[in-house]
């Protein structure tokens, strides 16, 4: 069975960095997409940034310049690397990968993990 395990969540001061892990075990056929979100408690998920296999990236217009997303070359572990972080970053970060399961799969199968907090207070 497939599992994503998120790390490196924390209390950050003010303008600092923080870099977070996402590992996914259980086998898989192939990654299409892996990503971080971020989401606060009673509201919906905002995107952070996203990877393709390739190396194409999206990133959310609050982070562009201060984000850095990578994978291995295994496609099982995704780091986020985030920068001069600022109160509005403070939020629950979810791991999010869509994988094909098997060959003969006809549709992309979507992970999520629990989350790990992040908080860059004022």
């Amino acid at each position: 069975q497939e599992r994503l395990v998120e790390s490196g969540g924390g209390f950050v001061q003010p303008g600092g960095s923080l870099t977070l892990t996402c590992t996914r075990s259980g086998s898989v056929f192939s990654v299409k997409r892996m990503g971080w979100y971020r989401q606060d408690q009673g509201k919906e998920r905002t995107l952070v940034a996203t990877i393709t296999p390739r190396g194409g990236t999206i990133s959310a217009q609050s982070v562009k310049g201060r984000v850095t997303i990578s994978m291995d070359n295994a496609k099982t572990t995704e780091t986020l690397q985030l920068n001069h972080l600022e109160p509005e970053d403070t939020g629950m970060y979810v791991c999010h990968h869509e994988i094909q399961n098997y060959k003969l799969s006809t549709s992309y199968v979507e992970l999520w993990g629990q989350g790990t907090p992040v908080a860059a207070p004022s």
